[in-house]
């Protein structure tokens, strides 16, 4: 197959895939200012309220990595297409929800759409010059953070000052927007694994462990961790995916080529990438909370949920402003150092966060630095997993390394809340997180940190083509790749 020719205008590429990126993530924090009033507004109970961020979070984990080795199969910019079409979707049916089950139904639409991010990053690989797309990896893969960061005051004041269906209307706009732009301004390129067929069962396998593991990390604390229901969908979770697993080594197509991801330059790649989103999302659990928690408390600063967001979106803008920094690193030292370098500056962060936390100032502080170490981090993954995979699977292997981080937001956010929710006080009847509960989620995130530098310390460097190494003879050209 011939190598794709970069493209004449990669500016606008570039541009038009980041701001795909922000505006799907824009969609996953899009209800977090309702959570309290959506029992009230769909006329339902606190629990199934729930779902609606639940079913955005399932739907996206099954849908980016089958996303992406579509992208590998018919093509890249056709698949970006295709997820602009249930995020268009999804936010009109929630914009006309008035009960539980359509917002359900709209929210898992926008989830299908989750998978632009890992689907642009992987066609940067074709149609950007090389000088040019270090830099552009790193912004394009920063989006979802950019845009969870300032997707959250945004929308806090839209709740808080117009009508809620307005951010859906808002979003469809949006999703509209960005489906013309991928149309008008991405070019197309060829399809890496043309020809290859889709992996059906694969899909549907990974698919039942995956919800499995997802809904049981994410609703053990609410169900019981030594519940029948938890305890279940573990055990169904591990026999879906050893069996998956054992399909995918034995079928000639496989969904993910797993002996690709067992590649130590991959497989490191990839906790390294759990372990970050670990980090990240303890603290955008954290902080919102200590932001908005009552001064009664002691250690609470009493702001409004539209200021709690407006403290955190600093950190948001300063990942835009590092993300083009981190691809200067990368071209100078290397994607690696990049990903040491940004874990160790969220460890940072996080030991800056212990004295700091009682101050809303102090708070922006941490949220400005552990976001611009997750700019370089983020940066850097794409170009770690993209040295190492073949020309045919860097869609399906950038949506794997998507999903990781995805799991690492999962776990954060689950281990944060059973600390959260064991280490308590009782303020004026009302039972709240300790200050104890808080210090001792901020220090977990700070040992994740390290432990994901260690991590990436490991990660071997390519071996030249001489010395035999013929699991890397996939390395593109282009590939943003040094030791």
């Amino acid at each position: 197959m011939d190598t794709p020719q970069p493209s004449a205008r990669p500016g606008g590429i570039v541009a038009t895939l980041a701001l795909a990126g922000t505006v799907a993530a824009v969609m996953q924090t899009l209800v977090t200012p309702l959570i309290a009033e959506m029992p009230e507004l769909l006329d339902t109970t606190p629990s199934n309220a729930a779902w609606v961020i639940t079913v955005t979070l399932l739907v996206a984990a099954v849908c980016v990595p089958i996303s992406g080795r579509l992208g590998d199969l018919v093509g890249k910019r056709r698949m970006l297409l295709v997820c602009s079409v249930p995020l268009i979707a999804g936010s009109v049916v929630c914009a006309l929800s008035s009960s539980v089950l359509p917002m359900i139904v709209g929210r898992g639409l926008q989830g299908m759409g989750m998978g632009m991010v890992p689907l642009g990053i992987a066609l940067l690989r074709d149609v950007v010059p090389a000088e040019k797309l270090s830099g552009s990896i790193a912004l394009v893969s920063a989006s979802m953070g950019i845009g969870g960061a300032i997707g959250l005051p945004i929308a806090a004041a839209v709740a808080q000052y117009a009508d809620w269906r307005a951010l859906f209307w808002g979003s469809a706009v949006l999703a509209l927007l960005i489906g013309v732009l991928i149309y008008v301004v991405v070019p197309d390129a060829p399809a890496g694994a043309q020809g290859q067929r889709f992996d059906l069962p694969g899909a549907f396998g990974l698919a039942v462990g995956l919800v499995s593991l997802l809904l049981a990390v994410s609703k053990g604390a609410d169900w019981g961790w030594s519940s029948g229901t938890t305890l279940g969908l573990f055990a169904l979770a591990v026999v879906a995916l050893l069996t998956w697993g054992l399909w995918e080594l034995r079928t000639r197509d496989p969904l993910i080529d797993l002996r690709t991801t067992a590649r130590p330059r991959v497989l490191l790649t990839n906790v390294a990438s759990i372990l970050v989103g670990v980090g990240m999302y303890s603290f955008m659990l954290i902080a919102p909370q200590l932001l908005q928690f009552p001064e009664a408390t002691g250690y609470g600063l009493g702001q409004s949920m539209l200021a709690a967001g407006l403290y955190l979106a600093p950190g948001g803008v300063m990942m835009m402003l590092i993300s083009p920094l981190g691809g200067k690193l990368i071209n100078a030292r290397g994607p690696k150092s990049a990903l040491i370098c940004g874990a160790l500056v969220i460890f940072v962060g996080y030991g800056l966060a212990l004295p700091l936390m009682g101050s809303a100032w102090g708070l922006m502080v941490v949220g400005i630095v552990v976001s611009s170490g997750v700019a370089l981090a983020y940066g850097a993954m794409p170009a770690l997993i993209m040295s190492a995979v073949p020309l045919s699977e860097t869609a399906a292997a950038n949506g794997f390394n998507a999903l990781m981080r995805s799991l690492g937001t999962t776990i954060g956010s689950a281990v944060t809340g059973v600390v959260l929710a064991q280490m308590t006080i009782t303020v004026g009847g009302r039972t709240l997180a300790s200050e104890d509960g808080f210090r001792v989620g901020l220090l977990i995130g700070c040992a994740v940190a390290l432990l994901s530098a260690l991590v990436a310390l490991t990660i071997p460097a390519i071996r030249p083509a001489g010395e035999g190494a013929q699991d890397e003879q996939g390395l593109a050209e282009k590939s943003p790749a040094r030791a």
